[in-house]
């Protein structure tokens, strides 16, 4: 949620901004409009509690009876308008509030310019292409071949979008969980959490999924629970409405969670293989940090989602999104890719996001500065990093002429010390 005073002392750059993503800058002026209104009740509410404090007060001081039954009816007036009065203000506050959660973030200003992912840019490539002296094949392909994975089963039973991973590819799923947690908190100093993937209602407003993307989330048939997209859900809602000493800043989490997003795609588009499912796992990474150091921490963040494709030995690049392709919560964004050697596409593997305090004025995360005052912290989160498409990649970059799979050797100890996955090892 943007500052109220920041859009009425800059009103045109916050317009400016907003145009930028998208987003038709008018709601600007209704959103102020309402603002004007709530205040303005707001002061008349307050003369008019005055008047009546008075007034009663007046009624016990006054001997002559007809001045006092006049007081009385005056009185009575009074508590009728604010009556009146107080039905009128929660129906402009909730008119402001909706509005407020319903406009994005804005871009900083070194975002890039565009309209969707025309803005997008190279930041940098790294690894090289796999060579191979057959043709490479796709990854569903090679993992029905070799016996680790099943479609056919896994759409008995939840139906289209899902599949069952069996033996070794179950088994490169746990590795890779448990390589990039031990490397995030051993490495790069984040704390684990293993947090609900069930949240209340407010948990998503507060990260930004509710009220404008409810229809790309699952929740229970009560309407209770929210099954999370991703865990930045749960673990920015630990420390909802709550103000952490500045000294406990930067607060750094790393968590794995299954994942549950409705997946809307047109037929035919990206129905193969894994790439999209309603349910994936994640690691994320998520971070609570002084408005000073957030813009750096965006950087340190981002490299160290990306160093974990450099350790497995896979070609990726990092994009800088434009504003026109930012995601609602987003005034920053990195996204790393990596390249499927077998459907030669780049799959996006994490996004990682500087909020500032977008996420943390809805969830009303705060923290004490060294003069006392209340603030607001800046979040950040990343994805440390999304498991089907690093499966789909090391499964197409690492495949075999044989149709084995070489596994990365970062994951050897956690496989058992097995060099490859082959149809007799699954």
């Amino acid at each position: 949620m943007l500052d109220i005073q920041r859009i009425r002392q800059d009103t045109d750059a916050v317009k400016k901004g907003l145009a930028l993503t998208g987003t038709d800058s008018a709601i600007i002026d209704q959103i102020l409009a309402l603002d004007a209104q709530r205040r303005s009740l707001q002061q008349e509410g307050d003369e008019l509690r005055a008047q009546l404090n008075n007034q009663s007060k007046n009624i016990g001081r006054e001997k002559d009876a007809d001045k006092r039954q006049a007081l009385i009816s005056a009185v009575g007036t009074l508590k009728d308008k604010l009556r009146e009065l107080s039905s009128e203000v929660p129906k402009v506050e909730n008119a402001f509030e909706t509005l407020m959660l319903s406009i994005p973030n804005i871009p900083l200003p070194e975002v890039p310019v565009g309209e969707g992912e025309s803005g997008n840019t190279e930041k940098a490539v790294f690894g090289d292409l796999p060579e191979f002296d057959f043709p490479p094949k796709p990854h569903w392909e090679l993992m029905e071949e070799l016996g680790i994975i099943d479609f056919e089963r896994g759409q008995k039973i939840s139906g289209s979008r899902f599949y069952v991973l069996k033996g070794q590819g179950a088994r490169l799923q746990r590795a890779l969980i448990s390589w990039m947690l031990e490397v995030h908190t051993e490495q790069h100093g984040y704390e684990e959490l293993y947090p609900p993937v069930m949240v209340r209602q407010e948990c998503l407003v507060g990260t930004g999924n509710l009220p404008k993307f409810g229809e790309n989330l699952y929740r229970d048939i009560e309407g209770e629970h929210w099954f999370v997209p991703t865990a930045e859900v749960p673990v920015t809602n630990f420390y909802r409405e709550e103000i952490i000493p500045v000294a406990s800043l930067p607060i750094k989490h790393v968590a794995y969670t299954p994942c549950f997003r409705r997946e809307k795609m047109s037929h035919g588009k990206d129905t193969r293989g894994i790439k999209r499912g309603h349910q994936f796992d994640k690691v994320e990474l998520v971070r609570f940090e002084h408005p000073d150091n957030s813009r750096a921490a965006l950087e340190e963040l981002t490299e160290h989602a990306r160093k974990l494709l450099t350790m497995l030995g896979l070609r990726h690049r990092v994009l800088t999104i434009g504003a026109g392709d930012l995601s609602f919560v987003a005034c920053m964004k990195y996204d790393l890719e990596t390249w499927a050697a077998g459907t030669s596409e780049w799959l996006e593997v994490s996004s990682c996001s500087l909020f500032q305090d977008f996420q943390a004025r809805r969830a009303k995360i705060r923290f004490k500065d060294n003069d006392g005052k209340n603030k607001f912290v800046h979040t950040l989160n990343g994805s440390g990093l999304a498991l089907p498409r690093i499966v789909i990649s090391i499964i197409e970059h690492y495949q075999q002429k044989d149709g084995s799979i070489r596994i990365p050797e970062v994951l050897r100890p956690y496989m058992g010390g097995q060099e490859f996955i082959t149809r007799s090892s699954s």
